[in-house]
């Protein structure tokens, strides 16, 4: 007997974000159609230029040092001035109010790369984590308010969410229309001020959610898919060593080498010369090598399973990689060590003395960040002279 067929279960779509969806479609269609239109027909004086490239890094570093750094990781704290220029300049990016912004980026940190859990996850696809998660109303993406009980005791903040749809309209057109009139090229500014800006500021963000978790590099962790690169720093305030900024969620940097293009962190940090930000977080120097040597020592295990070698160059090899796990542990213990001992030396010094257990403690914590990165440069050694063994 032929059993009936089972009637097959549909799962339905997640009804469509209306607002979202008609603000992300009809300003990069009306952009793309009405800047090159009125450039050849009117063109653009250096006035207008001037304001999108100003409203751009206003937008860019009010999500970046404000929304980002500032609220959803609390990474420093900033003078009131400062707080009500980056609302401002944030409300203006129109990427919701920090209240909901910073919930579903706590949100993103906890359950990072979960399906169903995070809400730009970027094992979704590039255009689920770059733009699609806003176009339908995704159980992830519900505000969970419980993230941000910090947030909620901040007047500002509250007034911001409470009137945000009144303060988009006044930042998006009543700033640029004054600028406009100022400079003497209303449409000028509106088109490039008002409307490229905000379809570049959208997308720039939105490429740290998406391409900075699928291209560069990750020295700091693989435990998740943010990467590291430097391309994507440059167009996003920064924001592109990803890899860094998940591992390390509370510094205030996120290029933390000399090179590094950041100029989020030189804000703060600038901000910070003139006592307008203050109590920067940032993560010891040890352990940033700690996390660099430990990629490095599971890539180089990794990468030895790979290789075809004879038996007696391979046991070689794993000999020396082995003699680098037993440095690191006990780096790590001595590590482990001192800190304990820091607690109690701070504990037992009297007042006057207290200074003489600091410069002690200062001497030997340096001296083991000088053996991670002794070893750290060791094993990049080790790994080139692997490679190079393996196509000689």
């Amino acid at each position: 007997m032929v059993e009936p067929a089972q009637p097959m279960t549909v799962t339905p779509k997640a009804p469509i974000n209306w607002p979202a969806a008609i603000l992300l479609t009809v300003t990069p269609i009306a952009a793309v159609t009405l800047v090159p239109w009125y450039g050849l027909t009117h063109g653009f004086s250096v006035a207008a230029w001037a304001s999108f490239l100003g409203l751009w890094a206003l937008n860019g570093m009010s999500i970046t040092a404000g929304y980002h750094r500032l609220w959803a990781h609390r990474a420093y704290e900033a003078h009131p001035l400062v707080r009500f220029v980056l609302l401002v300049g944030g409300t203006m990016a129109v990427q919701n109010s920090v209240l909901v912004w910073c919930a579903g980026h706590r949100t993103h940190h906890r359950h990072v790369d979960h399906v169903d859990l995070d809400p730009y996850s970027a094992k979704r696809g590039f255009w689920y984590s770059h733009i699609g998660w806003m176009l339908r109303n995704y159980p992830s993406g519900n505000a969970d308010f419980t993230n941000v009980p910090d947030l909620q005791k901040d007047p500002m903040l509250q007034f911001q969410h409470k009137h945000y749809l009144l303060l988009i309209l006044l930042t998006n057109f009543a700033l640029p229309a004054v600028i406009g009139w100022a400079v003497g090229d209303f449409w000028g500014v509106m088109l490039l001020g008002g409307l490229l800006r905000l379809v570049v500021s959208h997308h720039m963000t939105f490429f740290i959610n998406s391409l900075c978790h699928m291209w560069g590099k990750r020295p700091y962790t693989d435990e998740n898919t943010a990467r590291d690169n430097f391309w994507l720093a440059l167009f996003t305030w920064g924001e592109g060593y990803h890899n860094y900024h998940h591992i390390f969620q509370y510094d205030y940097r996120n290029g933390i080498k000399w090179w590094h293009y950041d100029p989020t962190k030189w804000l703060i940090g600038g901000l910070n010369k003139l006592r307008l930000t203050s109590k920067l977080r940032r993560v010891p120097d040890f352990q940033l090598k700690k996390a660099e040597v430990e990629m490095q020592l599971k890539r180089a295990a990794a990468y030895l399973e790979t290789q075809a070698q004879p038996a007696s160059q391979l046991e070689q090899w794993r000999t020396r990689l082995n003699q680098e796990y037993t440095t690191f542990s006990h780096t790590l213990n001595e590590w482990a060590t001192l800190k304990e001992q820091s607690i109690e030396l701070k504990k037992e010094a009297f007042a006057q003395r207290l200074h003489e257990a600091d410069a002690f403690l200062k001497h030997e914590f340096q001296a083991l960040e000088q053996k991670m990165q002794a070893q750290h440069t060791r094993l990049a050694t080790l790994l080139t002279r692997l490679r190079q063994s393996v196509h000689s």
